[in-house]
């Protein structure tokens, strides 16, 4: 079975997920984080190298300040009280996004994640965090107006080392949970040749086997790349 290397992933959902159960928003979102950590569990063990997961978007920045608030301290959960679990099971975690807009906390807890995972190599963790994918291709063109680097020498290969993926290999299969239809400006440039895959199941209730029906149409897609 030809297994992804990349998948990227829309925990899409949460909100509603709640308010069909009849319990706040905010818990929708506790459901979904402890989803995203068993993903990443399931992706890991079957072959799959790098996941990014999306977990705030420049967007999101206009919700109510009690939501963006409970997202912060959730995200900062996530990374404090998984240290040593992703430190044990190899896994890197990083976060790409607008890190100078979080809080300091947040930032704090980045650096440290980042750092003391940055050795492991046995799945590369990408969360999303205050990211937009039309703010990764301006900043990319920004940092190389910056470094006055020449006309001649922008190519494809050479831009891509400037997004907040680079080194990574480009996502090959995107998954979507929620019943939405749509990109919502994420990884818009590495998303050029990706398969896309679109659950109607809400973020929460979405399974392991979920995920393997997913696997199994993406072994039954034939990838061309234009040719």
């Amino acid at each position: 079975m030809h297994i992804p290397q990349h998948i990227v992933l829309f925990p899409d959902g949460n909100r509603r997920w709640a308010k069909q159960k009849g319990i706040a928003s905010l818990e929708g979102h506790m459901q979904g984080y402890n989803n995203l950590l068993n993903f990443s569990e399931w992706c890991k063990n079957r072959g799959v190298k790098v996941l990014t997961a999306f977990g705030f978007s420049t967007e999101n920045w206009s919700r109510s300040k009690e939501e963006v608030s409970y997202l912060m301290n959730l995200l900062e959960k996530c990374l404090v009280d998984n240290l040593e679990k992703y430190k044990k099971n190899g896994v890197q975690l990083r976060v790409i996004g607008q890190k100078e807009r979080l809080p300091q906390s947040l930032q704090n807890a980045i650096k440290t994640t980042e750092k003391a995972t940055a050795e492991n190599s046995d799945l590369y963790l990408n969360l999303a965090i205050s990211y937009g994918g039309k703010w990764d291709i301006l900043q990319a063109i920004k940092k190389i107006i910056e470094q006055k680097i020449s006309i001649e020498k922008i190519d494809e290969k050479l831009f891509e080392s400037y997004l907040s993926t680079a080194g990574l290999p480009s996502p090959d299969f995107i998954i979507r949970a929620g019943g939405e239809m749509r990109m919502s400006n994420f990884v818009l440039w590495q998303a050029a040749y990706s398969e896309l895959y679109f659950s109607p199941k809400l973020w929460p209730d979405f399974t392991e086997q979920d995920l393997d029906l997913a696997l199994e149409e993406f072994n039954q897609r034939q990838r061309r790349f234009g040719k």
